[in-house]
């Protein structure tokens, strides 16, 4: 079974590449720690605060190992150190998704 954790950032409109940067950052390192990086997604029309990210595992388990291995990584805690630092997530929430089809 695969689940796919869905993140909902809020993030500060006026520092959209800011984040744009954060998450290209991720590219490398989330598929290092074991995710499957579907993509990250900044607004375009509508809202302009929320942005998405999705990421896909094996199993909850796997989800657990991967964010173990993040909290260790040189790299991945770098890019936690830069959105508390720039403070553009105002806040996030995850989503665990399973497939319909």
């Amino acid at each position: 079974m695969t689940i796919t954790c869905c993140i909902e950032y809020r993030i500060d409109p006026f520092q959209r590449a800011a984040f744009a940067d954060y998450a290209r950052n991720w590219l490398t390192i989330i598929p290092a720690c074991g995710g499957d990086l579907l993509g990250y997604w900044l607004p375009h029309e509508g809202t302009n605060d929320i942005a998405l990210a999705l990421i896909s595992f094996e199993s909850l388990a796997a989800y657990e190992a991967y964010r173990a291995r993040l909290r260790t990584d040189p790299a991945g805690a770098a890019n936690f150190r830069l959105a508390q630092d720039q403070r553009f997530i105002v806040s996030e929430r995850r989503t665990f998704l399973e497939p319909v089809t």
